[in-house]
């Protein structure tokens, strides 16, 4: 498998693992219960990790942006449709910003390392 494909499929594992981390932080109710305060510590690691391969291959900065950007979009999903969370207009464009970011940089950067 191409180094780069596979750096960007560790990059896609890493940002579900933060994602389903922070899902588990709200069912810890601030680490109070046990099992999703685990959850947590268990999947950030995993995401972690991975990240730290993933910079191996992709500039920290490039993968930095696309894991934290795809994760607060996939956070704010999970937010809105998991746990009922509204989603007023600003957060909304917010996210088509991070959304425009994370296009611009896969698409035009020559940092990205495609």
């Amino acid at each position: 498998m191409n180094s780069i494909l596979f750096a960007y499929s560790l990059l896609a594992i890493a940002i579900l693992a933060e994602v389903t981390g922070s899902t588990f932080l709200v069912k810890s109710q601030g680490f109070t219960k046990l099992v999703p305060s685990l959850l947590v510590v268990f999947f950030y690691v995993i995401s972690f990790y991975l990240l730290s391969q993933v910079i191996k291959t992709i500039p920290l900065g490039i993968a930095y942006a696309i894991w934290a950007g795809v994760g607060i979009i996939l956070t704010a999903l999970v937010g809105y449709f998991i746990f009922k969370q509204s989603l007023d207009f600003a957060a909304i464009a917010g996210i088509g910003l991070i959304i425009s970011g994370v296009l611009v940089i896969n698409l035009f950067s020559t940092s990205a390392g495609h």
